[in-house]
């Protein structure tokens, strides 16, 4: 019988929650994106280690669509944060990219007071299945079930309202691209994954690849980059957690037995101690925890329905969200 890890604590928002991102940027580490039924809500967060309990306080709603038109999709299922996000800022700056309906992204710019404005980026036939800011923030990629990756050149004046976005790169896939990601210590790459189990490490700015490696299941449904160490990729194909050591990538560093029925998505921890990641996957739509290459996971807790997992940035907390709740369980790492 398996030990079911209860959450230290949960938030209950009004609507059920499609997705939602944590900022990690230092000036705006509290704030999280959720998307729910028509909208985008910004919220605050403060920990039991920063003021004893978990509270929370809504900012600002953004309006996704003002109407549903019968058939049409508007679901919100990816969002990220700009690098130049700042609560600290006078006024505040709050840039998000989100991935919205069938192919559409669009750009959220507000300063939490009078001023607001929401720009699409077009080009893609098919779903974004991933958003990320790379080249330090002044570009916006996404990748899609189109089989390209694209790259938005973001060019913003001081005055919101004056943005010119531009597909300035497309990177052919031989299949869907599910993940990418950006790397603080390697500005000018970016990791791009393939459903077929092939993730790749761009150059931008050659446009070239520097190295691929390729994953012994599919489908890959997700792959992350972990921020403490750029030479360790993991990816969740089949079900397995496939991670790698970029300085040996002929073959897997490690390969975990996670999830029988398939995994939703896969997320290292972002603190520089004992490498940890988490993942939800199948049967019975399971979040799970491991340290290191231990194969027993030191979280694992049931979800009802899937909405997104993230970790946050300074404290040791792994999030996920289910129907309206968002939940943190408190990772003990060395």
């Amino acid at each position: 019988m398996r030990t079911v890890t209860e959450p230290v604590d949960t938030i209950a928002l009004t609507h059920n929650i499609s997705c939602y991102e944590i900022c990690t940027n230092d000036f705006a580490y509290n704030l999280i994106c959720v998307a729910q039924w028509k909208h985008l809500s910004l919220i605050t967060i403060s920990l039991p280690e920063e003021s004893g309990e978990l509270m929370w306080s809504h900012l600002e709603d953004l309006q996704i669509c003002e109407m549903e038109t019968p058939g049409t999709d508007t679901r919100c299922h990816k969002i990220a944060f700009s690098p130049d996000t700042s609560l600290n800022a006078k006024p505040s700056k709050v840039t998000v990219c989100a991935a919205i309906g069938k192919c559409e992204i669009r750009l959220f710019q507000t300063d939490l007071n009078e001023k607001s404005d929401v720009i699409s980026l077009n080009g893609h036939s098919d779903y974004v299945n991933d958003i990320a800011w790379v080249c330090d923030g002044e570009l916006l990629a996404s990748v899609s079930d189109d089989y390209t990756c694209r790259f938005w050149d973001i060019t913003t004046d001081m005055q919101m309202g004056t943005t010119n976005i531009k597909n300035i790169i497309t990177f052919c896939l031989s299949s869907a691209g599910m993940s990418i990601k950006s790397h603080p210590d390697e500005p000018n790459k970016v990791l791009v994954a393939e459903k077929r189990g092939i993730i790749h490490l761009y150059n931008v700015r050659s446009k070239q690849t520097v190295v691929s490696v390729e994953s012994p299941k599919f489908p890959l449904m997700s792959a992350d980059w972990a921020q403490s160490n750029r030479l360790f990729v993991t990816a969740l194909a089949g079900g397995d957690i496939v991670t790698w050591d970029l300085s040996r990538p002929l073959k897997p560093a490690d390969v975990k037995q996670v999830h029988e029925d398939g995994g939703r998505i896969v997320r290292f921890a972002p603190g520089s101690g004992e490498v940890a990641m988490a993942s939800i996957g199948r049967p019975d739509l399971t979040l799970k925890v491991f340290v290191g290459k231990s194969t027993v996971p030191i979280i694992e807790a049931p979800l009802k329905t899937y909405g997104g997992l993230a970790w946050h940035q300074r404290l040791p907390y792994i999030t996920a969200a289910s129907d309206n709740k968002l939940s943190f369980w408190k990772v003990h790492v060395k």
